[in-house]
């Protein structure tokens, strides 16, 4: 079976695809926030592994081509290997953030630093980079705030508060600056008096001079704490890190084998404050042993909750990876068998397959 991106996407051309993708986001500025698969389809997705070759393989084992494409992407880190890797496998990306040093595991920046300003050159980068290419992705932030082995988490394993910098209020305030200088689409000082309403600090890029405008990017937003919150104590739930509807545009959470607690996962779909937002799972996956039943009991509380229009498989790294789905045949066949429905379309309409490569940059020569 083949992998390539459909003939009438290749053959296109990508001034014609680019010129489509600006024509759809001018007549449909709603579904661009959003990025919401047209009812009832669920974009299903995996993980990003660094390599075209791991995701090929991924889709052949489960017998489709996963629509996204999710890169976990240290804070800093440049977009240009993940852009190729989402061109080539025709998929659209869900760019996870993280603030800790993708080798050493080191916090590279805390939340109150983050909403301070003191993380603007990066994500004034992110905004730069999406928006002057139109790239529709989703962004999530710092995921599973209420993880305390996260180093944006804002309680350590033993359930006490960390406190100061790592308080839910700097992560909720983190998030926030984010949303807004990702998103773009305001001047200068209308990203500065938006800000300031939440009660911090103006653009702060270091680089050079502050843009007089931020371009808008067509990106959505992914707000997304485990349904419980590990350790379970009290200010640790999922609630205590809601940054607030206007900065959000997806609500998700994490769900795997290893931790099936239902009732957390209903609690979590059910919550008054983003029962408006469509809900993803950004990380699912099979761990330890293989269970076929897990993933037809998902799959079924999916169905049953149309609000999930985001399944996205998490596939692991590393030589003890214990997430490889390559571990478990019975899991993988049942997949394999739960994904022939139609509802799990293999491209999002408009992905990275229709974008032209990165430009290769000018050799400098020598004196």
């Amino acid at each position: 079976m083949s992998w390539r991106i459909p003939s009438s996407i290749r053959n296109g051309g990508a001034a014609v695809a680019l010129a489509l993708l600006l024509a759809a986001l001018l007549v449909a500025p709603a579904a661009a926030r959003t990025l919401v698969p047209p009812k009832p389809n669920v974009f299903f997705g995996v993980s990003d592994r660094g390599s075209t070759a791991d995701f090929t393989e991924f889709a052949g084992m489960v017998g489709k081509h996963p629509a996204l494409l999710e890169t976990f992407h240290p804070w800093g880190n440049s977009l240009n290997k993940a852009y190729e890797r989402w061109r080539e496998t025709g998929t659209r990306p869900v760019l996870a953030i993280s603030s800790a040093d993708d080798q050493t595991l080191a916090e590279i920046i805390t939340p109150e630093q983050i909403a301070l300003g003191a993380g603007d050159d990066y994500l004034l980068q992110l905004n730069d980079f999406l928006a002057k290419r139109g790239i529709l992705a989703y962004v999530r932030p710092l995921g599973e705030p209420n993880r305390c082995l996260n180093v944006w988490s804002g309680f350590n394993c033993d359930g006490t508060p960390k406190g100061g910098e790592h308080s839910p209020y700097w992560y909720k305030q983190a998030f926030r600056r984010i949303s807004a200088i990702v998103r773009g689409g305001q001047t200068l000082e209308g990203i500065d008096a938006t800000l300031a309403e939440i009660g911090l600090p103006p653009l702060n890029r270091t680089k050079g001079p502050n843009p007089e405008a931020l371009p808008e990017a067509p990106v959505s937003i992914i707000w997304s704490p485990l349904p419980g919150g590990s350790p379970r104590v009290k200010g640790n739930f999922p609630g205590n890190y809601w940054p607030g509807s206007r900065w959000v545009d997806w609500a998700g959470t994490d769900f795997y084998s290893e931790y099936p607690v239902w009732k957390d996962l209903n609690r979590f779909y059910t919550a008054p404050q983003w029962r408006n937002k469509p809900m993803a799972l950004t990380e699912w996956a099979v761990s330890g042993q293989d269970e076929p039943k897990f993933v037809k009991q998902l799959v079924a509380w999916t169905v049953k909750h149309p609000r999930t229009r985001m399944l996205v498989y998490y596939n692991g790294f590393g030589p003890s990876n214990t997430y490889d789905l390559n571990l478990y045949p019975e899991t993988a066949n049942m997949l394999r068998l739960k994904l022939r429905r139609p509802t799990f379309p293999e491209y999002a309409e408009y992905n990275m397959g229709e974008y032209p490569p990165l430009p290769v940059p000018e050799k400098k020569k020598s004196s």
